[in-house]
């Protein structure tokens, strides 16, 4: 959960963000609405109780929206907000800079491994 408070942006940013799975939640929701077992199912690694802290979490930050649509059995699908949208161009760029820098990467551990 987003338990700690800050009145830093960045450092309020990075507390969003810092879940494991937060930023592949919001790459998936990105794409459209999703029920829990289709995020689980797209995420193997990702626990049941897991998945629920971290729905939770984006929910609470106001970044993802959870509707429980009176039927039987029961339907619930988590959705981006409008700031969830906002936030999906940073995610791809901070994803472009972690891909733009394997290159130095590999190059520091072979570096670094001789």
């Amino acid at each position: 959960m987003l338990t700690r408070v800050s009145h830093c942006p960045i450092e309020g940013a990075m507390i969003l963000l810092s879940g494991r799975w937060r930023a592949l939640i919001l790459y998936y929701l990105n794409q459209g609405p999703m029920r829990f077992n289709a995020l689980r199912r797209a995420n193997p690694g990702l626990s049941q109780q897991m998945l629920t802290r971290e729905l939770r979490a984006l929910e609470t930050a106001g970044v993802i929206t959870r509707t429980v649509y009176p039927e039987v059995p029961p339907r619930v699908e988590y959705a981006l907000t409008a700031a969830g949208e906002r936030l999906m161009p940073i995610i791809g760029q901070l994803s472009a800079w972690w891909a733009s820098t394997q290159d130095h990467r590999e190059a520091d551990t072979r570096e670094n491994a001789a």
